[in-house]
């Protein structure tokens, strides 16, 4: 049997679009049929999560005012919506980028969207690795936000990967992500990319797979699947509200979240980092939570890395970041965390708040992103 990931079922296309009008619609629709210049975001096909309970999404009352030493803070309060001019995008969709075979003996055929400059010979490339509270992995998340980056030359491989609901643990997620990075280097002449010019870009949960990503380099155990004959490491990351020490995921929250992580078997985090249908929580097994924690594989050889964390998200806590900053700036590698004033957890539309991610789509926000992988990648 074959799993199509979000139910859809259809070949590879290759469409070239304009994109263009504010940011917060921007993006390219998921739909290959979509017309040349329209620019408007899809209502999210994600199932809609609990906010607290079993393996629902727990959504702390208070948070801890943030840590700014070694940080910088943003203000996007009354800061524009970031703009797109409108240029020209050609959009490989649908591309199988590896074969996994899943718990329960069907194959899942993992797919990414490749959005190119048009004209490009060889353009840099960042692989965007989307958020779902580990439970899915919608690949048609923050459209907007990479159109803007796409403006600036530089082409987005936006993918999904094996998550709670195939079965998977976070082993699985990272050697996904490290598999768009081999396919996407194996086949750079084919989609106009540059081999040596590769980034990643996660937001929550797809953040910590692409921190996960970028701090095991050099680590071939998470490299499986296809092209191994090519490398799987990268030149930047960027990692946006993500997690890094799941035993303090909730230290900046209110106890009974706090509580939620100790006490509640089989918790999103504990089924992703042990496996679901376990019934532990991740406090019953320090050794597996030392090996998911991206701090225990620090060694000094890691990719330059730009973290962001709004001061009022109360999904993960905000010192998530922070410990992953302190820790790659002790070893020695180039680090930059930016706190958003007043930013909770990106986009959390489906948790009933359609304006809750605004701030994330400003200029005071995009341009540094842009800016870094800019330099990074077209040096």
């Amino acid at each position: 049997m074959t799993k199509i990931s979000n139910g859809r079922k259809s070949g590879i296309g290759v469409v070239v679009l304009a994109v263009g009008l504010i940011l917060a619609g921007c993006g390219v629709a998921a739909d290959a049929t979509t017309a040349v210049g329209e620019c408007t975001v899809p209502v999210a096909n994600a199932p809609a999560m609990d906010a607290e309970g079993g393996g629902g999404l727990p959504l702390s009352t208070t948070v801890s005012e943030s840590d700014t030493s070694t940080s910088t803070l943003i203000d996007p309060e009354g800061s524009p919506q970031a703009e797109c001019v409108g240029m020209p995008v050609v959009e490989h969709r649908n591309v199988v980028y590896s074969e996994r075979t899943l718990a329960d003996g069907s194959t899942y055929l993992i797919r990414m969207d490749i959005s190119v400059p048009a004209g490009a010979a060889s353009a840099p490339v960042v692989v965007y690795v989307p958020g779902g509270g580990f439970v899915v992995s919608d690949r048609g998340g923050s459209l907007g936000n990479r159109s803007y980056l796409l403006e600036q030359g530089i082409a987005v491989a936006a993918i999904e990967y094996r998550t709670i609901g195939d079965g998977a643990t976070y082993e699985d997620g990272i050697a996904d992500v490290k598999s768009a990075v081999r396919f996407l280097r194996a086949h750079a002449e084919q989609y106009s990319l540059d081999p040596d010019s590769i980034g990643l870009w996660g937001e929550s949960a797809g953040a910590y797979l692409a921190t996960m990503a970028g701090v095991t380099q050099g680590d071939r155990s998470f490299d499986t699947g296809s092209d191994l004959d090519v490398s799987s490491d990268v030149a930047a990351v960027v990692e946006e509200f993500g997690a890094s020490d799941m035993l303090q995921i909730a230290a900046d929250f209110d106890e009974e979240t706090q509580d939620y992580y100790r006490d509640t078997p089989d918790n999103f985090v504990a089924s992703y980092v042990l496996g679901a249908g376990t019934g532990l929580t991740l406090y019953d097994d320090p050794n597996a939570a030392a090996e998911s924690n991206p701090l225990t594989h620090i060694d000094g050889d890691e990719p330059p890395f730009l973290h962001y964390h709004g001061t009022e998200d109360n999904l993960i806590s905000p010192s998530q970041t922070l410990l992953t900053h302190d820790a790659l700036v002790a070893a020695g590698v180039p680090s930059t965390r930016y706190l958003i004033e007043g930013a909770g957890h990106g986009d959390l539309a489906f948790l009933g708040d359609p304006l809750g991610g605004r701030a994330w789509s400003t200029v005071a926000v995009m341009d540094p992103l842009v800016e870094f992988f800019v330099e990074q990648l077209k040096p």
